[in-house]
């Protein structure tokens, strides 16, 4: 679906406009093609993605993201907006159009008193965990440090710390929220409650976030965490041992299985490397001495070729998957809930896992559950909370070289589990895949109340380059 048909109508390609233009109150940087810094503006975290936007405004605060809003809807510009950029689908950039630019709005601040932190949406998980850290508190986040924190948190945002606390959004206590109509309110439970249920899951549909209000846990700054690895030949009995020891989990522990050829990091041997290896990633959220009697099977099983689990920074453990995917690649994703991991679902797991002939592909699987599954279903408007996993099956190259293989794939590796999933997705994990899947990741009753929502903050469609949920009937938007 191209970026027009998103809207329902061809877009305005956004004018060479000056500062002024934006509005008296923008007091950012405006950015064009050929301007310096425009092509590191314009860039995002999957390199597959290349647009040229028209203008990146970037915005230094709420009176920025205000001004842009304003004018962009006042000229019926396509318009995007960029957090962390670290999304897979792209939707925070455009081609010809405006792109509203959070990444400079980075104040954040602890109470540590209250458990509480206000971010803004500029921010990255990394430097999020620094500041809570300071004080032995943690939001739960995503398993790497530079996923941008409002775009997890408006997906729903699963993570080390989910089983034990919830999702992010499941955290979140208010949003200041910049309206399609140029206004900026605040949702919660007290105000704006039907906004607050949306930004929950709902993603980037009803405005934009300008500030985030979480609720902060105590954690660490130690963590017992880390990964066993198993060689190819020893995976199949792995995963029929990882079910049972998953299943009976306490919610403190969090594990993630990925099948791929194993990287060189400082902690696998030389000889592994580019070997296919099964991991099972792990982080304990509480008392150490608990956590290593929880994980003693874990990593008795086998035994190992690798165990790699000890006590640790929670912030180091929050970047050891980082240097696996770095900004720049060419990333393609599908993904599944699943309502277990039976026989066949392991079956094909196994036949596909390692077909892949980039050795930077991967296959990921999260465990799910604990305090996901004990959240009410309607709560917020994230829709998987009764999957036991979610499965994302990953191509990643280089550059473009091979890329087209590797999406394939990821295609046949998705259509195979298929039948064997809930039927549902979670909405960060979606590329470029249509409204059927966006309807599947929310379900027809979660997703009827999300196009009533729609239709009342955003009528036009103006915040269309996300998963998008379109409001009810035609937009009034038309090219001049």
């Amino acid at each position: 679906m191209t970026e027009a048909a998103a809207r329902g109508a061809p877009p305005k390609e956004a004018r060479a406009n000056p500062v002024r233009e934006l509005g008296p109150g923008f007091r950012g940087a405006v950015l064009r093609p050929g301007d310096e810094g425009y092509d590191a503006a314009r860039r995002i975290w999957n390199g597959a993605i290349d647009k040229r936007p028209a203008l990146i405004a970037r915005c230094t605060g709420a009176p920025d993201v205000l001004s842009a809003v304003r004018a962009a809807r006042e000229r019926g510009v396509l318009t995007a907006v960029r957090g962390g950029g670290h999304n897979v689908a792209g939707t925070a950039t455009c081609n010809g159009g405006l792109v509203i630019d959070l990444s400079p709005m980075k104040g954040m601040h602890v109470d540590p008193v209250r458990r509480t932190a206000r971010a803004e949406p500029g921010l990255l998980w990394g430097e999020f965990d620094h500041e809570t850290q300071a004080f032995g508190l943690a939001a739960p986040g995503g398993i790497v440090t530079h996923t941008g924190v409002a775009g997890l948190t408006l997906g729903g945002g699963i993570g080390w710390l989910m089983r034990k606390h919830g999702l992010t959004c499941d955290n979140l206590l208010s949003a200041d929220v910049a309206t399609a109509d140029g206004r900026l309110v605040t949702a919660s439970d007290e105000e704006h409650s039907d906004l607050f249920w949306g930004v929950r899951g709902g993603g980037g549909n009803f405005g934009i976030v300008t500030s985030f209000e979480f609720r902060l846990h105590p954690v660490g700054p130690t963590v017992l965490a880390g990964v066993v690895l198993y060689t190819d030949e020893q995976t199949r009995d792995a995963l029929r041992f990882y079910r049972d020891f998953a299943a009976g989990a306490p919610d403190e522990l969090t594990t993630i299985v990925a099948l791929r050829h194993a990287p060189a990091l400082p902690f696998i041997p030389e000889r592994l490397h580019g070997a296919p290896v099964l991991s099972i990633a792990a982080c304990y959220a509480g008392p150490i001495g608990d956590g290593e009697r929880v994980l003693a099977p874990l990593r008795a099983f086998g035994p190992p070729a690798v165990d790699a689990i000890r006590p640790m920074q929670y912030t180091a453990h929050q970047a050891m998957f980082d240097a696996t995917v770095p900004h720049g690649l060419h990333y393609y994703w599908k993904s599944h809930d699943l309502p277990g991991l039976s026989d066949d679902t392991i079956d094909v797991m196994l036949g596909h896992g390692w077909a892949a002939q980039s050795r930077r592909s991967y296959t990921i699987l999260f465990q799910l559950g604990g305090a996901i599954a004990r959240t009410a279903e309607n709560a917020t408007a994230y829709g998987g909370r009764t999957a036991q996993y979610s499965v994302n099956i990953n191509a990643v190259c280089e550059s473009a070289v091979g890329f087209e293989a590797e999406v394939a794939w990821t295609r046949r590796f998705s259509e195979a589990l298929r039948p064997l999933s809930t039927g549902g997705v979670y909405v960060n994990f979606l590329g470029d895949e249509g409204e059927d899947r966006v309807r599947a990741a929310y379900g027809e009753d979660r997703y009827a109340r999300l196009v009533a929502l729609k239709t009342a903050y955003d009528p036009t469609n103006f915040f269309c380059l996300n998963q998008n949920i379109k409001p009810r009937g035609p937009s009034p938007l038309r090219s001049p």
